[in-house]
């Protein structure tokens, strides 16, 4: 039988209020906080290794401006030379996968998490989760909010306050609320 973190990684329903998950939330928070900390955010040395014990996998020269929040960490994926502007987010319930060169800008949100749409199911504490993909060498402008499920194409930039619904292909320009395209890259 699967477990709880085995269930939600996999996007099935699991219950939020499980104790391993719930350790797995505490002891992430104490590494955010750690992060967040003058003496870390001045010592780049000291801060990338925080965020690899953080996170799944970092690639190299990554560098992720504080402050920065997660669930967990362990399900975030990042490819090399990945730059996170300021306050940035990711609810990484499921895998959230970003690839290689890809830059984000300030305050970009990034959702793997769901909830139930019917009420009482929701007041149980079962949630799910979609992962989310994003490709090489992607611009993500600030304020940017990217949903459950969705992939993001290579060489694609989303412009600033956008909210990815859907999925987005590779060398496009896409903005707006819901994101679409706007025209293709050549």
């Amino acid at each position: 039988m699967p477990t709880e973190r085995e269930k939600m990684t996999a996007g099935e329903a699991y219950d939020v209020t499980d104790e391993e998950l719930v350790a797995d939330r505490m002891a992430c928070r104490r590494l955010t906080c750690q992060i967040q900390q003058p003496s870390s955010v001045l010592d780049h040395e000291v801060r990338e290794g925080l965020f690899k014990q953080l996170l799944g996998t970092m690639g190299s020269r990554c560098f992720i401006e504080p402050p920065f929040r997660c669930d967990y960490g362990y399900n975030i994926k990042l490819g090399d030379d990945v730059y996170m502007n300021f306050d940035c987010v990711i609810l990484d319930i499921c895998p959230v996968e970003i690839g290689d060169k890809t830059l984000f800008g300030p305050g970009v949100h990034v959702y793997a998490a769901t909830h139930p749409i019917d009420p009482p199911l929701r007041a149980t504490g079962i949630e799910g989760g979609k992962p989310v993909k994003i490709g090489k060498n992607v611009w993500v402008g600030g304020r940017v909010v990217i949903l459950p499920g969705v992939t993001i194409g290579d060489n694609t930039t989303i412009g600033a306050g956008s909210v990815v619904t859907k999925d987005v292909p590779a060398n496009v320009v896409a903005a707006g609320n819901p994101c679409r395209v706007l025209r293709e890259l050549k």
